[in-house]
């Protein structure tokens, strides 16, 4: 589990972008609906940053197309994303966020 930040530093609709190493998908967490999600950064669609969105109930609109993803899911809920993005594991222990980065699966030849 990577710590992310204090639950107090991350308030309710506002995001978070963590950068764990120079081979894993940066990650974005959110505060929604009272809890804690983590996605891949990147929109599915066209490369933007997600955690540039804007967050409404359980939903990020990817700020450069309006693409929704579920928090909860990864799905897009409308177009122009067709594919979702990866979800990750999200924790909180004594007051801090903690994300476990979902095993990035290989394309198989």
């Amino acid at each position: 589990m990577i710590p992310v930040c204090r639950v107090e530093d991350l308030p309710e609709g506002e995001s978070v972008r963590i950068e764990i190493d120079g081979v894993t998908p940066v990650i974005a967490v959110f505060h929604a609906e009272g809890g804690y999600y983590a996605l891949d950064d990147t929109c599915s669609h066209q490369d933007a940053a997600l955690s540039d969105g804007w967050v409404e109930g359980c939903f990020v609109e990817c700020p450069l197309h309006a693409a929704l993803f579920d928090l909860r899911t990864g799905a897009p809920a409308c177009l122009p994303a067709r594919r979702p993005v990866r979800t990750h594991e999200v924790s909180v222990l004594d007051g801090m966020i903690h994300v476990r980065p979902a095993v990035r699966e290989e394309a198989v030849a």
